[in-house]
């Protein structure tokens, strides 16, 4: 990866910014690799046990700890110890509020970065920061697509800055003017958080403000600041998803075995993930949420020439080209799943409108644009 073989560039004014190919990218190039500027794991997540890295979202138990917690069958061995990544002799803690990290190198990060404002040292149910996070989830139950979390550490991470100008710089590079109006703005208000968030809205803000309002960040406490957080975190923030069994899968899946241990490996994997699906369905993973820079510029494309993942099973992001790209090609990814990719244009268009306030017109959607308005469901029937 070279920084010079892309650049980011503006589009127009509706569209905004996209990130452009200077030079060729073959499948399976990584394009960039970016740490986020803020993450935090979710909330219903960490109350489920799934246990991160309170900084970087590293998986904290082995891959055996990991099976026998997500098929509730503890009985289950997983060989070759040494294709578990987790360093359990390195994890450590917050010696005030017990939260859990790593390393030590990540714990003292997070410290210098946002912990120092956001350390419960008496966990007390009536702390403002318990209160909010109490309330947050009473509001948005599983499966989670953020965390008011989220916006606390983002208000931390200003009051902590040395230069709080250039922090908050950074994070006024990822409003767009499209959500600069209330009316917008209310509408991505309401489709992040679902209609359960109608009316809670005053809450919430109330709730921030009284937990963590500063000098600094109290622009985002008043109503039309609140909405604009909102509408920032809601249109930019990227899923980040890390298991300890999915690294141990990967890398015993690449040591070179007999091959009637490959087999019996193979099927014991195949075993775990059904187990798995019977005791949790498809709650695999450690779950968080970021805000990535550069990732944020890259715009969606029903046809993606390039996928987001996260190797390292932490918050860093990688962005590989999964067909060729070449130089001044767009290079875009999806924000639909497989499963939505697959489903009508219209229903394509809908959840995009709704969800991120744009109308596609990438060219799977224009060469679709004669199909009737009809949902993808309504096409098996």
């Amino acid at each position: 990866m070279n920084s010079n073989d892309f650049d980011i560039r503006l589009i127009n004014e509706e569209k905004g910014k996209g990130i452009f190919a200077t030079g060729p990218f073959k499948v399976g190039d990584v394009i960039l690799k970016e740490k986020p500027i803020v993450s935090c794991q979710l909330s219903w997540n960490l109350d489920y046990g799934y246990l991160a890295c309170d900084n970087c979202l590293k998986p904290l138990e082995t891959a055996e700890e990991n099976v026998h917690r997500l098929t509730g069958n503890k009985m289950i061995f997983l060989p070759h110890a040494e294709c578990c990544e987790t360093k359990t002799e390195l994890i450590t803690q917050c010696s005030e509020c017990d939260t859990k990290y790593c390393s030590i190198e990540c714990q003292n990060e997070a410290y210098l970065r946002y912990h120092k404002t956001l350390c419960l040292r008496e966990k007390h149910e009536s702390h403002p920061l318990v209160q909010l996070n109490e309330t947050w989830k009473n509001m948005h139950y599983p499966p989670e697509t953020g965390t008011i979390m989220l916006f606390a550490r983002m208000v931390a991470l200003v009051n902590q800055a040395n230069n709080k100008d250039d922090i908050l710089s950074i994070f006024s590079k990822f409003c767009h003017s499209n959500f600069c109006t209330d009316d917008n703005i209310h509408q991505v208000k309401c489709k992040l958080m679902e209609e359960k968030f109608i009316g809670q809205f005053n809450i919430l803000r109330q709730m921030m403000q009284k937990a963590l309002n500063t000098e600094f960040t109290s622009h985002w406490f008043t109503p039309h600041g609140f909405k604009n957080l909102i509408a920032l975190v809601g249109t930019n923030a990227q899923g980040i998803g890390t298991s300890a069994f999915s690294r141990w899968v990967k890398n015993v899946s690449a040591l070179d075995l007999p091959r009637e241990e490959r087999i019996d490996v193979d099927k014991l994997i195949d075993r775990i993930y059904d187990e798995m699906e019977e005791e949790v369905g498809s709650f695999l993973n450690n779950e968080g949420t970021g805000l990535y820079v550069l990732q944020s510029a890259l715009n969606h494309s029903c046809v993606p020439n390039a996928v987001v993942e996260f190797p390292f099973s932490n918050n860093v992001l990688v962005v590989r080209a999964i067909r060729d790209i070449q130089p001044e090609e767009e290079i875009c990814i999806s924000y639909l799943d497989e499963c939505d990719l697959e489903r009508s244009r219209h229903s394509r268009q809908k959840t995009l409108s709704l969800l991120y306030m744009f109308t596609c017109r990438c060219d799977k959607c224009m060469s679709q644009v004669d199909d009737p308005d009809l949902t993808s469901e309504k096409y098996h029937y």
